[in-house]
């Protein structure tokens, strides 16, 4: 069943359904909520805003309309919104990544000296992808992390496509600005549209 059935089925009763949806989303909603925050030690703080998502989308489930935007762009609208409302009440929550998502590998490596360079590298991208203004944290995290693309995210951020562009363009020069010294690969792979 696809989202926009399960929609039309929960709008007309078979409220059971939010459940699966639920299940479809549940996993990247959490992640980017991670990503969002900045500390790791925010995993209770992450679920709850998680599950404040799914809440707030259930209660307004009746005003969606899937012209104006996808069930996956309107569900990440509400994390982002859900997530920046509880920065703004909250000071002592930071927005960030909490893994970059840039290093695939298995947590169990050979050679000790690795693992410890790996997270090493780890740590200096989150500081960077950290430094970076909202908006930019957002669209990098969206587009590198969660592979949207630029109608998606702008669709998100209430931005146009080319802002969008403009926004990841300046996070990436940023964070290459500041990993350059570090680094001999790139961190970024170019991308296309």
């Amino acid at each position: 069943m696809t989202d926009s059935q399960l929609i039309r089925e929960i709008k007309d009763g078979n409220v059971q359904l939010y459940n699966e949806l639920m299940r479809r989303y549940e996993r990247k909603i959490l992640a980017f909520i991670y990503h969002m925050l900045k500390s790791t030690q925010m995993e209770a703080i992450a679920e709850d805003l998680c599950n404040e998502t799914f809440y707030k989308a259930y209660r307004s489930l009746h005003s969606f309309r899937e012209i104006e935007a996808s069930f996956s762009t309107w569900l990440y609208t509400i994390a982002r919104n859900t997530v920046l409302s509880e920065l703004r009440k909250n000071k002592s929550v930071q927005v960030s990544l909490e893994q970059s998502g840039l290093t695939p590998h298995a947590a169990f490596d050979a050679m000790p000296e690795q693992a410890m360079l790996r997270n090493e590298k780890v740590s200096m991208v989150r500081e960077a992808i950290n430094s970076l203004p909202e908006k930019q944290r957002s669209a990098l995290i969206l587009r590198e992390y969660d592979q949207m693309d630029y109608q998606e995210i702008a669709n998100i951020l209430g931005q146009t496509v080319s802002s969008v562009k403009s926004l990841l363009f300046r996070a990436r020069a940023s964070v290459k600005l500041h990993l350059d010294p570090y680094f001999s690969e790139p961190i970024f792979e170019e991308s296309k549209g």
